[in-house]
C-alpha cells in the first residue's frame, strides 16, 4: 500500500532528528513508500467547499543538520491525500480548534490522525475529566475562594492554566504559600480560562511517567524525571528520560480508557501517570516515540502506521493521489 500523506505541523527543518515524533513516524512512512507533503497549519485553507493546504513535498533522512529536503511548493486538495497528520504543538487555542474544524470537512474520506471532531472536543486536562475515578483531586475553577478551599483540604497543591502545555505555568503551592492570591491575580491578567488545580502527588520525584497508546491499547511507556528542586518533568525544563515499564497500574488505566480512544479515532495517544494516578490524556501532538524505541528496542512509529493503513484499508480508499 503506497499512500500519499499530508503533514500538518510547525516547520520540519527545526525538530530534533533524535526526539521528534512527527520525524520518525514521517521516516517510517518514507520506508514505507509512502509520498509526504508538508504545510504549516497557517498554510490550511477552505476555498470553494475545497479544503486545501500550501503545501511541499518532501524526504526526511537522520542526518543532524541535513535531515529533510523540500520540493517546490503547491497547492494540495487535501480530499486527494490519503491521510493527514494534525502534529503542530499546542497550545490549544482558536488556532488549534479551527484548524479541527477544516480538517473536519475531509475526514473520514481522508483520514485525518487524529479524528478533528475527537481532538478538538478532548483537550488534555479536560478530557481526563472523564475518567475522574483515576484522577487525584482536582478542581477547575475561576474562583479564588474554591482554590482556597481546596487548598485547606488538601493542603499541597500544584495550580496551572486549563489549556498550557508543555509544563508552562504549573506552580507548586503548599499550605503555607502566601503567593495563592497573587499567583490567581497573574494568571487572570494574562489568560481568559479557568485554572486547574491538584492535589499535589509526591511521587513526581519519581517521575512523570508518559505511557503511549496505540488504537487504544498500551504499546510502552517512558519516565520522565524532574531535575533536582523543579516539580515539572518536561524534557525542555530539565528533566530526563529514563526506561520504564508498563505496570500493572498503567495497563488498568489504559483498559478503562482504551475503548473510548478507539472507538473517537484517536490512535495516537499519549498520557501522563503520576504514581498511581493518570494526570493528562494527550491527543493534539504526543511525543515520546523515540525514547521508548531506543530503550526498548522496538518502533511504536510502526505499529502506529500498521494502524493508520489498517483504517484506511478498511475504508476503501479510491481518491488515491500518486505517492
Amino acid at each position: 500500500m503506497s499512500l500519499a500523506v499530508a503533514v500538518q505541523m510547525d516547520p520540519i527543518e527545526t525538530v530534533s532528528v533524535d526526539a521528534d515524533s512527527t520525524f520518525a513516524l514521517a521516516l517510517e512512512a518514507q520506508r514505507r513508500g509512502h509520498g509526504l507533503y508538508h504545510y504549516l497549519p497557517r498554510h490550511l485553507s477552505y476555498r470553494h467547499g475545497r479544503v486545501v493546504a500550501r503545501a511541499t513535498p518532501f524526504e526526511v533522512r537522520r542526518e543532524r543538520g541535513n535531515h529533510v529536503t523540500k520540493g517546490a511548493p503547491e497547492t494540495v486538495d487535501l480530499a486527494t491525500m490519503d491521510a493527514v497528520l494534525m502534529r503542530q504543538d499546542p497550545p490549544f487555542n482558536l488556532a488549534y480548534i479551527s484548524a479541527t474544524h477544516l480538517l473536519d470537512r475531509i475526514h473520514p474520506e481522508t483520514l485525518v490522525v487524529n479524528d478533528p471532531s475527537s481532538v478538538r472536543n478532548a483537550p488534555e486536562k479536560l478530557f481526563v475529566t472523564q475518567f475522574a475515578e483515576l484522577m487525584p483531586p482536582t478542581l477547575i475553577t475561576y474562583d479564588i475562594d474554591e482554590m482556597r478551599a481546596f487548598r485547606a483540604e488538601h493542603k499541597d497543591i500544584v495550580v496551572k492554566p486549563l489549556y498550557g502545555n508543555g509544563g508552562a505555568g504549573v506552580f507548586r503551592l503548599r499550605e503555607d504559600d502566601p503567593n495563592l492570591s497573587s499567583l490567581v491575580e497573574l494568571f487572570q491578567t494574562y489568560l481568559n480560562e479557568p485554572l486547574m488545580v491538584q492535589r499535589y502527588v509526591p511521587e513526581i520525584v519519581k517521575g512523570d511517567k508518559r505511557v503511549i497508546l496505540i488504537d487504544g491499547e498500551a504499546a510502552g511507556a517512558v519516565n520522565r524525571v524532574p531535575a533536582k528542586n523543579e516539580t515539572r518533568a518536561n524534557m525542555h525544563v530539565g528533566g530526563r528520560a529514563e526506561k520504564a515499564e508498563v505496570t500493572k497500574r498503567d495497563r488498568e488505566i489504559c483498559e478503562a480508557i482504551g475503548p473510548t480512544l478507539k472507538e473517537r479515532g484517536l490512535i495516537f495517544v499519549g498520557i501522563d501517570v503520576i504514581g498511581d494516578y493518570l494526570t493528562e490524556i494527550n491527543v493534539t501532538s504526543p511525543t515520546g516515540l523515540q525514547e521508548i524505541d531506543r530503550f526498548d528496542g522496538v518502533n511504536l512509529e510502526a505499529r502506529i502506521w500498521d494502524a493508520i493503513e489498517a483504517r484506511i484499508d478498511a475504508g476503501t480508499s479510491s481518491h488515491r493521489r500518486p505517492a
